[in-house]
């Protein structure tokens, strides 16, 4: 999962981009970068790290130009070197610069096809590499001077055919414009804004509605699935829809965990969301454990606490807020290792001992995926004086992998593959444990104004909406991503140099 902004503006972007990307922070915390563009000149800054730590003010101040396209990367194909940081760049056709949100199912034979065959260099092993070589191929057969938004369409056309899986992407042709489009099945999210200024109009793209909200633009509308839209530098506005698109199937987990709860992805608020999902794990409660003898609410700040409101209304318990949060210590589920993982844990959450000390707790996460952030967790409580400790998560057990985005590669190292509620429970040392029901899940997220009936659930389901996922396709990707693939590549590289741009 990674954050991508783009914007045609009527004066210098690069601050936005900035404004930007620190607001779509949680969506990727290994890398950022900021490509700028002003009379066919083109200026980069890219680096390993937080937002706040590649970018310094003589490097914004480099960045000139009313054009360009920003990223927050989160690794999941590729590597975590520096090199594949965002945006790429190739200079034939035109020179493109992109940014990509997902991952390409396909990337490996598609990776084959360049080199062998379209005789196009890939320098590392990030599918986004491989999606803006593709679009440059197709775009390379255009052979005149000046495209016009029908080429680029054209282009995409290719891609579309060509290219399979989930994702969201901002490109920028140079000299030419700004274009975003999104994958057939809308599995990751994209959102169009405007601002109407006396100079005229700008517009911007971006993963979520927040982004543009902190900007001052006005929400427009969401890039439909298997939909383009191409902005000149002119600032007009084209778009173009490719394909039928029978299912529309955004990702249920941007609900769940990784959107921010301000956000509006395909016209369901995230916030809205994660409010039934308390009320529906509430219910469930009731159901399963109607004698309960809990006495207060925790909720796992931060995702959950919505949820965790909602729960303990429905319940007629006390909230409390039992953990204060380190907000200087990353999201724990997006670091890239699971030895990174394990040791912030305690560096990103204290208890307050006063409101676990004697107390039957209830503790509410917004899920559950290799199950030892839950199992450090309890064990907090348990130090800080809870009698009992329950644990409830407002999603469905993650039992399979994820192949659209989110790092979740190999079934073996997610604590739900394979175990019952009981023995996960034991594991992570809870006296018991309950789960959101996948039909509650999706009735949470479900709303009438966006006329969704389906969502891509697959981690929870096992149900790929692509079609095109195989056994011999997931034991490929565990192979090369899982953690201990991820550790094995870092051993025999060693350590290596961020070099600054």
């Amino acid at each position: 999962m990674c954050g991508i902004v783009g914007m045609v503006g009527n004066s210098a972007v690069n601050q936005r981009l900035y404004d930007a990307l620190t607001v779509l922070q949680h969506r990727g915390q290994d890398a950022a970068g900021i490509v700028t563009s002003s009379e066919g000149e083109l200026y980069v800054r890219k680096g390993g790290g937080l937002v706040r730590d590649v970018f310094q003010q003589h490097h914004m101040v480099e960045l000139k130009g009313n054009i360009g396209i920003a990223h927050v990367r989160y690794p999941t194909a590729g590597g975590d070197r520096a090199s594949e940081a965002q945006p790429f760049y190739v200079n034939a056709p035109y020179g493109i610069c992109l940014a990509h949100n997902g991952n390409l199912t396909n990337a490996s034979e598609l990776a084959a096809i360049l080199i062998h065959e379209d005789r196009r260099h890939l320098n590392t092993s990030s599918d986004s590499e491989v999606l803006l070589n593709v679009f440059a191929s197709e775009l390379q057969r255009v052979g005149t001077p000046r495209v016009t938004p029908a080429d680029i369409f054209s282009a995409l056309n290719a891609v579309y055919r060509r290219c399979r899986g989930g994702y969201a992407v901002v490109a920028m042709v140079i000299g030419h414009g700004l274009l975003g489009f999104r994958d057939p099945h809308g599995i990751r999210p994209l959102v169009l804004g405007r601002r109407d200024t006396p100079r005229g109009t700008e517009w911007m793209l971006a993963s979520e509605s927040v982004a543009l909200a902190a900007l001052a633009f006005k929400f427009e509308r969401d890039i439909g699935p298997g939909e383009a839209v191409f902005i000149d530098e002119q600032g007009r506005l084209h778009a173009q829809q490719f394909g039928s698109h029978l299912r529309h199937t955004p990702c249920i987990f941007e609900y769940v965990y990784f959107a921010r709860p301000d956000s509006i992805i395909d016209k369901i608020s995230v916030y809205r969301a994660r409010m039934r999902m308390g009320d529906k794990l509430a219910e469930k409660i009731l159901r399963v454990y109607p004698h309960h003898d809990i006495d207060v609410v925790i909720p796992i700040p931060d995702t959950s606490r919505t949820s965790a409101m909602q729960v303990a209304l429905k319940l007629g318990l006390k909230y409390r807020e039992g953990f204060i949060k380190n907000r200087y210590i990353g999201r724990t589920f997006i670091m890239p290792g699971q030895q990174q993982r394990e040791s912030s844990v305690r560096r990103k959450l204290n208890a307050i001992d006063l409101e676990f000390r004697g107390k039957n707790v209830l503790l509410v996460d917004d899920s559950i995926v290799r199950g030892t952030t839950s199992a450090q967790i309890i064990d907090l409580a348990r130090e800080a004086g809870a009698k009992k400790v329950f644990f409830a998560s407002a999603a469905p057990p993650v039992r399979f992998p994820n192949v659209y985005g989110i790092d979740m590669p190999a079934a073996s190292e997610l604590v739900a593959s394979e175990r019952t509620v009981e023995e996960v429970a034991s594991l992570i040392g809870a006296d018991w444990l309950i789960y959101q029901d996948l039909e509650d899940l999706v009735a949470a997220c479900r709303h009438d104004d966006a006329r969704i009936e389906e969502f891509d659930t697959s981690c929870f389901s096992g149900e790929y909406v692509t079609g095109d996922v195989t056994p011999e396709y997931l034991e490929r990707l565990k192979l090369e991503r899982s953690d201990e693939a991820k550790s094995q590549r870092r051993d025999e590289r060693g350590p290596f140099k961020i070099v600054s741009r």
